[in-house]
């Protein structure tokens, strides 16, 4: 397989970290899975490229798609994880090689309209695209919205998402999971912007309800500058679930009778539960592999970062427009 883009999510995050940590990176999960081999990678950074190539014995390098070999299906996979303006460039190149599968990281491109051209052109080569929103692997989520879905916590009464770092770039995580979680949403108001990482991508504040259901969801922004920053709250029927650092752990609070005040119910302490978001990646390329070797569903589709990046779009447009009236668009996504 080939990874183009060497930097941290390529493998550099797993460079400095112990060697038997969960990997956290594509290289890392790669090295890992005994179906997978890492024949070669490409980055123009000549010092980064090399670096890369020896810490993860990549047997060829090179600094551009061009100077790879000519040669069709010569990688079954195909790993995507250059800066997002050259995902374009890249996906056309690696489609040139045949692969079976593209794995990208999200967004896919840089607007809705190439992203669904892209995810056009690997269907019609039947080639299976995924796009990295890494919480589609994650045990913990999947634990959590089989829990939603058979009635565990009742209905979901509000939600709030804290990001940061982008409405396309962290958002697009963060709408990914809420589509996952509660569902189709439609967009009530903006309230503002803040670029604290991009130029071109802020951190958008919004007021979103579900469909099922009519539930407040706030998208509730943080700051890159100060901290990293992403979480989610849940208030339902029968308790409230948060997710903290990003998927790292849960906090569970769930309805108890009250020891002050006779008849009525309240929340009780909170129980831990290990959060797994550790283990994503590695389900990730797992998923790809039997996906490839025995036609297993994958998750991640491209379909799927494409729902999730038109919503972040209209987000987007919404907030920033001077046209008021667009900040009642509807943005009603589906779970694919």
């Amino acid at each position: 397989m080939l990874i183009v883009g060497c930097g941290n999510i390529a493998g550099g995050f797993d460079m400095t970290r112990c060697a038997d940590a969960p990997p956290l990176t594509h290289a890392g999960a790669y090295a890992r899975h005994a179906g997978f081999r890492i024949e070669a990678c490409v980055d123009p950074d000549r010092r980064r490229l090399a670096e890369f190539a020896d810490y993860w014995r990549v047997p060829f390098s090179a600094a551009s798609m061009a100077d790879l070999p000519d040669e069709r299906g010569a990688f079954d996979v195909v790993s995507i994880c250059s800066p997002t303006a050259l995902h374009q460039e890249h996906i056309e190149a690696a489609l040139r090689l045949e692969p079976r599968l593209i794995f990208c990281e999200k967004p896919l491109t840089s607007s809705e309209g190439a992203s669904s051209r892209w995810t056009r052109a690997c269907r019609e080569r039947s080639v299976t695209l995924v796009v990295n929103h890494t919480r589609r692997w994650d045990p913990a989520v999947d634990a959590f919205a089989t829990e939603l879905r058979q009635g565990r916590w009742g209905a979901i009464r509000s939600v709030v998402g804290h990001y940061n770092k982008g409405i396309m770039n962290n958002g697009g995580h963060l709408v990914d999971l809420l589509l996952r979680l509660v569902g189709p949403m439609e967009l009530i108001a903006t309230a503002g912007v803040r670029y604290d990482h991009w130029s071109d991508d802020p951190t958008v504040a919004a007021l979103l309800v579900t469909e099922n259901g009519g539930a407040p969801v706030y998208l509730s922004p943080a700051d890159a500058r100060d901290y990293a920053f992403f979480e989610l709250e849940l208030v339902c029927e029968k308790g409230v679930v948060r997710m903290e650092s990003g998927g790292m752990a849960w906090r569970l609070r769930e309805i108890v009778a009250s020891e002050q005040f006779k008849g009525y119910t309240s929340l009780g302490q909170s129980s831990e539960r290990e959060g797994s978001y550790p283990r994503a990646m590695s389900r990730a390329v797992s998923d790809i592999y039997f996906h490839l070797v025995e036609g297993r569903t994958i998750g991640g589709s491209g379909e799927q970062a494409l729902e999730a990046q038109r919503i972040c779009q209209i987000l987007l447009d919404a907030a920033t427009s001077s046209d008021a009236a667009n900040a009642c668009r509807e943005v009603r996504g589906h779970e694919a």
